[in-house]
């Protein structure tokens, strides 16, 4: 996406007030006048009882379209949605990001993963943002969110408008668990990406959780077919963007493949050069396909 015009004083203005870090990314949030004033406006963080379980999240934005992002596993609003908190269009989409049972600050309790932990995801997903008054809105999942969002979308389909998937997969493979089983250990993971989660969790809390995921996401690879959720496939209705990226090391290009071929109607992506965090490498690009997705 090309970067503003030089043309606009107020926004050179606006741009030169931000930190480096902001200035570098503001084209994400600042598409002209209207749009630059959504950078300022804050994100409040709070916790919610849904199901006997205080859930936490945060939110932003004013517009009249709700949408809710959902993080991938150990992930939270904090770890893995920056850039969209930060810069998808505020005055368009009002946009809350939670944290699961078990994850950033929705402690306690304890994440575990018994056989339903999706459905519970999902069921979690949707009556927060009933809790919260929110009618209807859109999905944004990422891996395990992914995943979660696919299930919420075919279960609750009434409340669900608009359905953005990406680093999801409905089966568990042999393939898969060969690559699940190469993260089990946190102590080979990079300290670029082990280092914010033991921020968030600890040493001990993170390692014993990620090897209880490779076990609980494991489980599926004994279903029928690798079954996570592909059954429900033809039960989802609204409008669904698949992205991929074509770097991805964790899900192979397959599982996007199935998702399109097997949700009616859905469109997919290819970022060549996206790996499986590609909402956060490629921030700009992202959030961009996606507000002209959910517009």
């Amino acid at each position: 996406m090309a970067r503003p015009g030089a043309g606009g004083a107020l926004l050179r203005i606006l741009l030169s007030q931000l930190p480096p870090a902001a200035r570098e990314a503001a084209p994400l949030g600042l598409r002209g006048p209207v749009a630059a004033a959504s950078y300022g406006t804050s994100i409040t963080s709070a916790k919610i009882k849904v199901n006997g379980v205080p859930l936490h999240y945060q939110q932003t934005g004013q517009g009249d379209h709700a949408v809710l992002l959902l993080p991938g596993m150990l992930g939270s609003s904090q770890t893995d949605f920056g850039p969209q908190l930060k810069f998808m269009n505020k005055q368009l989409f009002t946009i809350v990001a939670w944290d699961p049972r078990g994850y950033g600050h929705s402690i306690p309790p304890a994440r575990d993963f018994p056989p339903d932990f999706f459905e519970r995801d999902a069921r979690d997903a949707v009556d927060l943002m009933q809790a919260l008054k929110f009618k209807k809105f859109s999905l944004l999942g990422w891996s395990d969110g992914g995943i979660t969002a696919l299930i919420a979308a075919a279960k609750y389909p009434t409340f669900i408008h608009k359905l953005v998937v990406w680093g999801a997969n409905t089966i568990v493979t042999q393939e898969d668990l060969k690559l699940y089983n190469a993260i089990r250990d946190v102590s080979k993971w990079s300290e670029k990406i082990r280092k914010p989660m033991e921020e968030v969790y600890g040493h001990e809390y993170f390692a014993k959780t990620c090897e209880a995921w490779v076990d609980g996401i494991s489980q599926f690879a004994d279903k029928p077919d690798g079954n996570i959720c592909q059954h429900l496939l033809p039960h989802i209705k609204c409008p669904t963007f698949i992205i991929h990226g074509g770097k991805d090391p964790l899900v192979p290009q397959f599982h996007a493949d199935y998702l399109h071929a097997h949700i009616k109607g859905s469109r997919l992506f290819l970022m060549p050069e996206g790996k499986h965090n590609l909402h956060l490498r490629f921030a700009e690009e992202f959030n961009r396909l996606v507000e002209d997705f959910l517009q």
